[in-house]
């Protein structure tokens, strides 16, 4: 059983707290409005000009490492900007996602250098979306590999796929940048379906492309950020990224479940759209999507604002989960005592993940998940 405790030290994120202060060790998405130190108008409506950000409510003007530069309506010879700094992070912008580093500076560690870094902008596609709950709810979604087989079943007529094994085996593998998670499941005497899922420190995950009849291997795959924006709210951003360049009808379509808000069309206020009629005849969830995202937040906002964990009963399905926050409970620990926690890179040696990717692909029924092609890449 999760302890009340532990519950808290993983959820609880704002300032000072223990998994707050883990999270501010990393570079994180971080599009967020910011507000001038004046009287808070919103900086997003700013002027960009003269090397800075100028306000628009009252003209005050900040460069990019937060110093008021002008106060144009407060008399000509006050000093009072001097006394003034806005908050300001450093930021970096990589595959259309601004990032931010909110940690101290003496302790800025290395971008880690993901395959999405290299490639072309049209061959990756981002989305951000608002997820009502803890942002340890919808990350965990991304390891439980069992709940794939029956809420992501868009067509009960194929009954085999509630029926090929719905208890996958499961295994869990420490690695330098977090974890990856295995799925195993049997397809027949001969052969079973392997899923490598790497967990990336500190709330990140790479989910491979939609299976196809054959489960053949495609070349989409998608990067996930779970970023809280408080203990109750989180941003989900998806970078989707393929070898090949994304369509502007892929790239509508794929935007086509959000509003000009982030918010998901399907949501808790209108039932996620459930259709019962859909439900018996053709989508296990009676939930339409046009990505698994949109079925998992039905599951994960359910729960509340913040999951109590005390509540639980876990089972074998639940290994890799167990795992994970084993791994995020150990993290906080190292951080607390003043060690970096895993994947905070110094070392540019060390920084090369462009080959890190999630796997999937037939295996012999004797053979190992080691013996899928590229099996290095989860290294």
């Amino acid at each position: 059983m999760f302890s009340r405790e532990e519950n808290d030290r993983l959820t609880r994120v704002g300032p000072a707290t223990a998994m707050g202060n883990v999270l501010r060790r990393y570079w994180l998405p971080a599009l967020l409005t910011e507000h001038c130190s004046h009287r808070g108008t919103s900086l997003f409506f700013g002027r960009n000009e003269n090397c800075g950000l100028t306000c628009i409510y009252h003209g005050w003007r900040y460069d990019v490492e937060g110093h008021v530069l002008e106060t144009p309506a407060e008399p000509g010879a006050s000093d009072f900007r001097q006394k003034l700094r806005h908050k300001a992070y450093p930021c970096q912008e990589h595959a259309g996602v601004v990032f931010a580093y909110l940690g101290a500076p003496e302790k800025t560690p290395l971008f880690p250098s993901y395959e999405w870094l290299s490639l072309p902008a049209p061959n990756t596609h981002v989305i951000k979306s608002y997820l009502e709950c803890n942002y340890l709810q919808g990350l965990e979604g991304d390891f439980d590999s069992s709940h794939t087989t029956f809420l992501h079943c868009n067509n009960l007529a194929d009954l085999s796929r509630l029926n090929r094994d719905g208890a996958p085996r499961l295994e869990a593998e420490e690695s330098r940048y977090g974890m990856r998670a295995i799925s195993i499941r049997n397809i027949s005497e001969d052969q079973k379906y392997v899923r490598v899922s790497p967990f990336i420190m500190p709330t990140f995950s790479i989910v491979p492309g939609p299976a196809t009849a054959n489960f053949a291997a495609t070349d989409q795959r998608a990067f996930r950020f779970w970023v809280p924006i408080d203990d109750t709210r989180t941003w989900l951003y998806i970078l989707t990224m393929r070898d090949i360049p994304f369509s502007e009808q892929e790239t509508a379509l794929g935007r086509s479940w959000v509003d000009s808000g982030y918010r998901r069309l399907r949501n808790a206020g209108n039932d996620y759209m459930q259709d019962r009629q859909l439900q018996k005849t053709l989508v296990y969830s009676g939930i339409k999507c046009v990505i698994p995202a949109e079925q998992d937040a039905c599951a994960t906002e359910s729960m509340g604002p913040i999951y109590d964990r005390t509540k639980e009963h876990l089972g074998y399905s639940d290994k890799t989960i167990i795992a994970l926050r084993k791994l995020l409970l150990q993290a906080v620990k190292i951080s607390e005592e003043g060690k970096d926690p895993p994947h905070i890179i110094k070392d540019p040696s060390l920084n090369d993940f462009c080959r890190l990717r999630a796997l999937k692909g037939l295996i012999p029924a004797q053979g190992s998940w080691r013996d899928l092609p590229d099996s290095d890449n989860a290294t």
